[in-house]
């Protein structure tokens, strides 16, 4: 929540004018701007202490680098930044909706749906990352905000992309314990599996309201993380299976985020099956596998009978003056009636006997002509 701010805090960041405060935390603070256009931003700045320091201002360029290779659709989209300045800034559009963490607080544990839809919208996030070779590495639920347009990841403070140690020192736990994978607990490469033990970790949350490794000291969470199972207990019975080989010690045999979200989200937030005969690809018309019984049928398998084709009914002729009451139609049945519509038909009763046709002027005219 916004609040006040304090007589240190600068009146403005760049072109931006400060409003509020949106929270603190132990690398900077976050504001609430506007510009001068009206536009309302978010401003992440860093410590005035730490300010000085190539290691965090080389963080801070790195942080607004993985937010703009997230985009606007999965998380902030970034609007300015000035990594150079006496006090680094970095200025997001403002997201309006609360943490996870918070979410979950005031509302309890979402639904089974909910969260499939959720880790399935998590996992297109993590996914446009990991192919531009950037990692998270502090996924939790306090770093996504539930919006009115879905998830959206923010706080790429410790990110970083595939094989750059530049800013990770040997044996160093860098993170959230509670949410930490095993080999980011002991200081080892942190990959796109890492992320995912993570998210893991985050739909676990959503589930039941704690994490899969419990709270306490961050020595004891870590041991938990390296060495102990996770506790799903309260997840949904057809969610455990996936989330436990997600939290799985080896990250090889953790699944990749495009198979997670099939397994994870069919496209309603249903909750597929095990399927005996899975669909192909081909079979289904380009789509991945849904993971249905056969015996329920699956929506991606053609079907072997025949569609049904509605056809349309055959609209009546009109005669020659456009007149309803020849086609023993409704006059309403037609966008505007036709002259000679006074004898018409008006929709109540039985339709008036047809009159005979007697055929046209020039043939009447024969007929005389022929006696």
């Amino acid at each position: 929540m916004p609040s006040p701010l304090t007589h240190d805090d600068p009146p403005g960041l760049g072109p931006y004018r400060l409003l509020a405060r949106l929270g603190s935390g132990g690398m900077g603070t976050v504001y609430l701007g506007r510009s001068a256009g009206g536009r309302t931003v978010a401003l992440k700045t860093v410590h005035a202490r730490i300010a000085t320091e190539t290691e965090f201002r080389t963080r801070f360029r790195l942080e607004s680098d993985a937010a703009r290779v997230i985009g606007g659709r999965y998380g902030a989209q970034v609007v300015e930044a000035d990594p150079l300045a006496d006090t680094p800034w970095l200025a997001t559009e403002y997201v309006l909706g609360p943490p996870l963490d918070e979410a979950v607080r005031l509302a309890g544990p979402l639904p089974e749906a909910a969260v499939r839809a959720l880790g399935a919208a998590l996992c297109g996030a993590l996914g446009q990352l990991h192919r531009s070779d950037v990692v998270h590495r502090d996924l939790k639920p306090s770093n996504i905000m539930v919006t009115a347009f879905g998830p959206k990841v923010i706080d790429f403070g410790i990110a970083r992309a595939l094989g750059d140690d530049r800013l990770t020192h040997a044996g160093a736990a860098v993170g959230t314990p509670a949410f930490m994978s095993p080999e980011q607990a002991t200081g080892a490469e942190h990959d796109p599996a890492g992320d995912v033990f993570a998210l893991a970790g985050v739909l676990v949350f959503a589930a039941t309201g704690r994490g899969p490794f419990g709270d306490g000291q961050p020595a004891d969470l870590l041991y938990r993380v390296r060495y102990a199972e996770p506790d799903l207990t309260g997840t949904p019975a057809a969610l455990v299976p996936v989330l436990a080989r997600c939290l799985a010690k080896d990250p090889a045999e953790r699944p990749g985020t495009t198979e997670l979200a099939a397994q994870l989200h069919d496209g309603s937030g249903s909750s597929p099956t095990t399927c005996r005969t899975r669909c192909s690809p081909r079979s289904g018309g380009g789509r991945a596998r849904c993971g249905r019984s056969s015996r329920g049928g699956c929506p991606h398998r053609p079907s072997s009978r025949r569609p049904s084709v509605r056809r349309r009914p055959a609209a009546p002729r009109l005669s020659a003056g456009g007149c309803c009451w020849r086609a023993r139609a409704p006059c309403s049945a037609w966008p505007a009636p036709g002259p000679g519509c006074g004898r018409g038909w008006g929709g109540t009763g039985p339709l008036p006997a047809r009159a005979p046709d007697r055929g046209t002027p020039s043939r009447r005219r024969g007929r005389a002509s022929a006696r």
